[in-house]
């Protein structure tokens, strides 16, 4: 089972930026569509960007022009570069798999908290 540990997460100001990281400990970049989620308090969790093994990636509205994800297979990270950030944006960032099914299978990290407060 591949494990994914989320880093990167911080208090910013708003309209500042932060690149978050997530660690596979395997080679599952290449293989799976990937995604970032986030949850804040109260809320559900939410699909926040995927990109898949030939790196074509989709957006959720709401961070659309703001947020880029990418991987470096190499390295078997991937990223979510988080620009013109606002306290809505405040939450928990989880990466996993974009498929339900395979997120259930590969299991939740801890994920990294992201804070937007001046």
């Amino acid at each position: 089972q591949a494990q994914l540990v989320e880093s990167g997460g911080g208090l910013v100001q708003p309209r500042g930026s932060l690149r978050l990281s997530c660690a596979a400990s395997g080679s599952i970049f290449s293989i799976y569509v990937m995604g970032w989620y986030r949850q804040a308090p109260g809320k559900q969790r939410e699909l926040v960007a995927t990109i898949d093994s030939g790196g074509v990636t989709n957006y959720a509205e709401f961070v659309k022009g703001r947020f880029t994800i990418s991987t470096d297979n190499a390295k078997n990270t991937m990223y979510l570069q988080m620009d013109s950030l606002n306290s809505e944006d405040t939450a928990v960032y989880y990466c996993n798999a974009g498929a339900p099914v395979v997120a259930r299978a590969l299991g939740w990290g801890q994920g990294t908290q992201v804070t937007v407060s001046s």
